[in-house]
């Protein structure tokens, strides 16, 4: 194994284990059929709780928790049930641990992914094929990389934003103008949010994902809630109002659709829609 690829592999066992400990914070004992007693000073479930439940020892399961051990599929699985998670986290547990998809065949033993370069593919001309329609190409930590005229008309001309500010996530949270077209901008944020950390995570060695992270909480320290969220998630489509003309709000659904390339970005996709 490469030097990188050990790095890999501590990097994404550390993940995991930071994973674990959030998720175990936020589960109570009530949840799990446990009392809550006068002396517990923490909401959350102990280790030697979560090592009871899920049928390992403390010790292995304190180790797993500081990153200091791979684990099994079963195991893997038996703490996220022991933890309640939902089905994204669970998958991204697994994929953490180097663990394939449901449905696919899983290694005998976890793979560390080793940290590559984003391909540059040139989508330009697929954004230019919806002439009507606001498209925008998103690099993996959600960086502007290319548009087209229907959305430099409908939103602030990527073009006029400084290059080093072009990033989804650090316009949303932090540009007026795109608050001011978009309200009730939160919702969508904090699903873009969830997104952005799903691949932070599983690209621990990036120096883009660990700068946009450190540069969010910087210039957004009142959503501290937000970053030390550790929920998770691919984007799920929605309807989004728009404020396009004179403040009258105008519908457009909006899709991500991710590209094929290795550690490839999302195209951003928004089509007129009818209230609902």
């Amino acid at each position: 194994m490469t030097d990188t690829a050990q790095r890999a592999r501590g990097a994404l066992r550390r993940e995991l284990g930071g994973f674990l400990r959030a998720h175990r914070e936020l589960v109570a004992p009530a949840d799990v059929g446990l009392p809550r007693t006068a002396r517990r000073r923490t909401s959350g479930l102990r280790r030697e709780e979560v090592a009871a439940l899920s049928g390992v020892s403390v010790a292995w399961y304190t180790w797993l928790e500081q990153g200091r051990v791979d684990t099994s599929r079963q195991v893997l699985d038996s703490v996220a049930r022991a933890l309640r998670m939902d089905g994204a986290a669970r998958e991204h547990a697994l994929a953490l641990a180097g663990f394939t998809p449901d449905g696919l065949e899983a290694p005998e033993t976890p793979q560390p992914v080793e940290p590559v370069e984003p391909v540059e593919v040139n989508h330009q001309h697929l954004l230019d094929s919806w002439p009507t329609t606001p498209a925008l190409l998103l690099g993996p930590a959600l960086d502007l990389l290319a548009w087209n005229t229907a959305y430099a008309t409908v939103w602030p001309d990527p073009a006029a934003v400084p290059p080093d500010r072009r990033n989804l996530l650090l316009l949303l949270t932090g540009d007026p103008h795109h608050q001011r077209l978009l309200p009730a901008w939160q919702p969508l944020a904090m699903d873009l949010y969830r997104h952005f950390r799903t691949r932070a995570d599983r690209d621990p060695l990036s120096a883009r994902f660990r700068e946009l992270t450190s540069r969010l909480r910087a210039e957004r320290p009142d959503l501290e809630e937000w970053w030390d969220c550790r929920s998770v998630g691919d984007f799920a489509p929605r309807t989004v109002e728009l404020a396009v003309r004179d403040g009258q709000l105008t519908h457009y659904g909006v899709t991500l659709l991710l590209t094929p390339e290795p550690r490839g970005g999302a195209v951003l996709v928004q089509t007129p829609a009818r209230p609902r």
